[in-house]
């Protein structure tokens, strides 16, 4: 299942992406202002070049003004120069507002992939059944001595049935809407290169009558060292999700723990895993973490300069930015999460994902700035949060 540090990751990663697309949305509305007053190469009438140079480095002043102080204050009258930075300011809040959005939904969708592609992984043994099949009924048909292995003991184990007859499965692929349709290619690469000749489902097909627990040892086997061995599956992920590398322990754990959980007294109505113990608790949880960051980005900022005082806030790495400010969210905003913890849980990101001193870094600024703001009251804890927060 998903853990909360794996969501403070998702959306550590949604904001750093909208970091870079806010500059570029910057970049964009000065090329807005400099197209306004670049001379028409088709004009009959010949154009004063330097004064519309002029009026352009005019607009261009005011909309960096604006960035700055978020208002306009000026005397300027020319009317073309104030639609001109107008125009960028309305481009640029515009174009944030659907940034805000975009990486928004995109973060939410990244954790939701996580767990179908936990789920297509557990199908991959329903696709594999329907080629022993399908081979099966070709080989009914044939007047000649078959020459290939006979693969019909696989479908005769009693551990692969529990989970292709599983209704928690069923329901949430049906609810996910997911399935190999138009990926059957990696299917047919996993049976006939990895499962076909692999040693010990050889050595398993010879047995006569196998014991439950030799049924789930070679399912267990399946999953974990062929299926999930297999490169195109693991050609095929990392295409659809670009954090595959990091994503793929997640998937391999929920899959291992769900063919572990197929125990001989379970029935079709054992619950396997799912996105999370509480997901609707999850999302809001990171959801939140996202928009507040961004929304209270300044007086994160302003807290972070104020504490570096010898150390100038523009040299600080975004990342490490990025993960003080979402800790300094956390602690205000969610109260029931002790402080402690939140420092821990940003460390031990900024080791993976920052510098090979953000640890120390990071680990020095919220220590100082948490202890200031709860003697000041701003951060302020209850039930749980409470603990370990001294």
């Amino acid at each position: 299942m998903l853990n909360r540090r794996i969501l403070r990751i998702k959306a550590m990663q949604a904001i750093y992406a909208y970091v870079q697309a806010e500059g570029s949305d910057y970049l964009l509305a000065l090329d807005r202002i400099a197209d306004t007053f670049a001379p028409d190469l088709m004009a009959i009438e010949p154009q004063d070049r330097n004064l519309l140079e002029g009026k352009k480095q005019i607009a261009t002043l005011l909309f960096k003004e604006w960035y700055e102080t978020k208002k306009f204050d000026t005397e300027e009258k020319d009317k073309e120069i104030l639609n001109a930075a107008q125009d960028a300011v309305n481009f640029y809040q515009n174009t944030l507002k659907k940034d805000l959005k975009f990486f928004g939904n995109q973060m939410l969708s990244a954790a939701e992939e996580i767990y179908d592609r936990y789920l297509l992984t557990l199908l991959v043994m329903q696709e594999v059944t329907h080629l022993i099949e399908g081979e099966e009924k070709k080989a009914a048909t044939r007047f000649t001595e078959r020459t290939d292995t006979d693969m019909r003991g696989l479908l005769k184990n009693k551990a692969l049935a529990k989970l292709l007859d599983n209704k928690f499965l069923e329901q949430r692929v049906i609810r996910r809407n997911v399935s190999w349709a138009g990926n059957l290619d990696v299917i047919t690469q996993i049976y006939r290169n990895g499962i076909k000749k692999d040693e010990q489902v050889l050595a398993y097909l010879e047995l006569v009558e196998p014991t439950y627990e030799q049924d789930h040892e070679l399912l267990k086997h399946l999953y974990k060292e062929i299926i999930f061995k297999s490169e195109p599956l693991q050609a095929l992920f990392e295409e659809q999700d670009l954090n595959w590398v990091e994503n793929k322990s997640v998937v391999k754990s929920l899959v291992n723990k769900s063919i572990k959980m197929l125990e001989e007294g379970t029935d079709e109505h054992l619950a396997l895993l799912d996105l999370s113990a509480s997901w609707d608790d999850d999302k809001a949880f990171f959801e939140e973490l996202y928009h507040e960051t961004l929304r209270d980005d300044a007086k994160y900022e302003a807290m972070i300069s104020e504490s570096v005082q010898n150390w100038d806030v523009e040299r600080v790495a975004l990342m490490d930015k990025i993960i003080l400010k979402m800790a300094l969210c956390e602690m205000h905003i969610f109260r029931s999460i002790p402080v402690k913890v939140t420092i821990n849980e940003y460390i031990e990101i900024s080791k993976v994902y920052s510098t090979p001193k953000s640890k120390q870094f990071v680990n020095g600024v919220l220590d100082k700035l948490s202890q200031q703001l709860t003697a000041s009251g701003d951060i302020r804890k209850s039930g749980r949060g409470l603990l370990d927060n001294k």
